[in-house]
């Protein structure tokens, strides 16, 4: 027994080939704003490359311009079949490829929804991307004579600056590293020497940031050295002067900021998603828009169903036309792979293996 069957008129059957035409063109849209979001979020990521570790960031875009493209080719078929479909004799050119059309754009619509959740996903790899981006970022910045490294400082500083932010995880991260080159040391004075061999690793360590630290909202000028010493500026407390550096890190504003835009495209997607399900409607009408212009005559009133049998039937069918196809397989090995079927049994004669003289015949 069919499934969910309904009769179809020929003027019925033209005004659902001519809706579904024009939702396939609005699922092309959808395909190009998956596209366009795959472009921007790569942009995003390669704007930045310097200042994050590669832990595969890219499979998220280059999907999402995949499924964009996909998306564009699948809805101008599904358009073009839908469209030709009002014309029987155009339609017998598309008889064999409805079906496998139905079943691609299923599995394009999962996929989707598999591209939503990648996005909603890819927080860890961000945070252990942007986390060892910065770390090698900073130590770096002060090779600035170094090719391949020359560029790192300024690209430091312009991040400080335009997110607000000091450090890895704060101001102090700076403490820790020596960010300024040999180079613009002085090693005449005695402070810088015994600075350096002070430290078992030989570097130059102090209380001190970069100037991209400083807050503009500081009241005061900047304090980037000596941080910590109170004595050394006039009317200064480091523990309370909380204006005078930017005290996020910038860890976390990066996270911050690709976390909303990654969450955003998400949601765009998981809409999308949302959308082409609703588009589930556009499978569903293509399949009766099949069914019913392949039973019966076209020009007449036919019947058009989802399934030909019931959902156990189909299944069960499938079923053994899967176990059908394994059994075959196996035979087929097993016929290929035994050099001694076909060939004809070898005859034993006796202990010597002679075959017997043939009896002489009477003259």
């Amino acid at each position: 027994m069919a499934v969910l069957p309904i009769k179809f008129t020929k003027t019925k059957r033209d005004k659902l080939a001519q809706g579904l035409w024009v939702l396939n063109w609005i699922s092309i849209i959808t395909g190009i704003i998956l596209f366009s979001l795959g472009i921007f979020w790569k942009v995003e990521i390669n704007k930045r490359q310097d200042l994050m570790a590669e832990r595969q960031l890219q499979s998220v875009p280059n999907m999402l311009i995949a499924v964009g493209l996909i998306a564009c080719v699948i809805n101008f078929l599904g358009g073009k079949i839908c469209y030709d479909c009002v014309d029987t004799n155009k339609f017998l050119r598309w008889k064999l490829v409805m079906l496998p059309y139905i079943i691609c754009t299923f599995f394009f619509t999962l996929s989707v929804l598999v591209g939503a959740l990648m996005c909603y996903s890819m927080h860890g790899q961000l945070e252990e991307a942007i986390t060892l981006g910065l770390r090698d970022a900073m130590h770096y910045y002060k090779d600035t004579d170094k090719p391949g490294r020359c560029f790192l400082k300024g690209t430091v500083d312009l991040l400080q600056i335009q997110f607000q932010c000091c450090g890895n995880e704060g101001y102090r991260d700076w403490f820790q590293i020596q960010w300024v080159s040999n180079r613009y040391l002085d090693m005449s004075q005695r402070e810088v020497v015994d600075r350096l061999q002070s430290n078992v690793e030989g570097k130059y360590l102090m209380d001190g940031v970069p100037f991209s630290c400083c807050n503009v909202n500081s009241p005061q000028p900047c304090i980037q050295y000596q941080i910590t010493n109170k004595s050394a500026h006039y009317n200064y407390d480091y523990q309370t002067e909380e204006l005078n550096l930017w005290m996020r890190g910038c860890h976390q504003a990066l996270l911050d900021y690709y976390t909303n835009i990654v969450h955003s495209i998400g949601l765009t997607v998981l809409i999308i998603w949302l959308f082409e399900d609703g588009c589930l409607s556009v499978l569903t009408g293509v399949r009766y828009l099949q069914t019913s212009l392949e039973n019966g005559d076209p020009e007449c009133k036919s019947d058009g169903w989802l399934l030909e049998n019931s959902f156990v039937e189909t299944a069960h069918s499938n079923f053994n036309i899967i176990k059908h196809l394994g059994k075959f397989n196996q035979i087929n090995i097993a016929c290929n792979g035994d050099p001694n079927i076909d060939k004809p049994p070898t005859a034993h004669y006796g202990p010597d293996n002679v075959p017997p003289k043939p009896l002489s015949t009477a003259s």
